[in-house]
């Protein structure tokens, strides 16, 4: 009699093999519960034979972007080499994976993964992953994926970087400033700020670097000189990591804020940085 598929073998199956969940139903299936023919006819499938590449390091890969009419999706493919990142299959791949984000919204990565792939409905993404390391012959695993909603008020701009290195997206409160948001975006590439601007700094990144800072204060000033000092090291610190604060690159006799002021008066609009994300490859 055969045996029972339980949700337990097939997870033992994917361990194994690193098959997509609904192959390794399927094989088990067609194997009646025995484990090691599962086993075998997935290798003889060529299903399998991506499992020892499954371990090796990801250390490339491309960020793909699709901005649709209600979403914008990012998504991150890794690769072995920098030679099969530039293969066209790799690049269809994850250009068809951010479009089917965008349409999607996915909750999560496993999530993700688990959806039908949009080019062949009979696999999962993750699925036809793992028949693309086949093909390729390297390991290629999706890393991470984003879709956030577009507001009609506001506007996106995104910027990618060295063939997909780099991801940039900035969103502005303010109708049709898309060029201003992508120039933001080509900043943020070039000057990687780590926060949106002062107020955004998380409380303890702020003590910590105030504790920094004091540590650097001759002790033998008055208290209201080391607070001066302190202050004024604040601000550099503001000037560095907060993109608001940051001289803008391509005109560096103004910040970014004041370039945002700036296009604002011009237009006649009230404008404002809403947010931006910054993506690198394996980071």
């Amino acid at each position: 009699m055969a045996n029972e598929i339980t949700i337990d073998m097939i997870k033992e199956l994917r361990e194994r093999t690193g098959v997509g969940m609904n192959a390794c139903k399927n094989a088990l299936v067609e194997a009646s519960g025995d484990m090691d023919l599962a086993i075998t006819n997935l290798r003889k499938s060529g299903m399998a034979s991506a499992v020892k590449k499954e371990g090796r390091a990801t250390n490339e890969g491309q960020i793909g972007s699709f901005e649709g009419s209600e979403t914008v999706a990012l998504v991150e493919v890794n690769a072995e080499t920098d030679f099969v990142v530039k293969n066209d299959k790799f690049q269809e791949f994850v250009k068809s994976l951010a479009e089917q984000a965008a349409k999607s919204n996915p909750a999560s990565l496993d999530a993700f993964l688990k959806e039908p792939y949009s080019k062949d409905q009979s696999m999962t993404v993750d699925e036809f992953r793992a028949v693309l390391v086949q093909t390729i012959g390297e390991n290629i695993q999706v890393r991470r994926v984003q879709a956030f909603p577009k507001k009609g008020d506001h506007s996106i701009g995104i910027y990618s970087h060295l063939g997909g290195k780099i991801l940039v997206t900035v969103e502005i409160a303010g109708q049709g400033e898309e060029k201003l948001a992508k120039d933001i975006a080509m900043h943020i590439a070039a000057a990687n700020p780590q926060f949106l601007s002062p107020a955004s700094v998380p409380q303890d990144v702020l003590n910590h670097e105030k504790e920094i800072v004091r540590s650097q204060v001759p002790q033998d000033k008055p208290d209201a000189m080391k607070e001066k000092i302190v202050e004024g090291k604040l601000q550099a610190f503001f000037k560095e990591q907060c993109l608001t604060e940051q001289p803008y690159i391509r005109d560096d006799k103004m910040s970014v804020a004041q370039l945002v002021q700036a296009r604002g008066k011009e237009s006649g609009k009230a404008l404002a940085i809403a947010s931006f994300t910054r993506w690198d490859v394996g980071r």
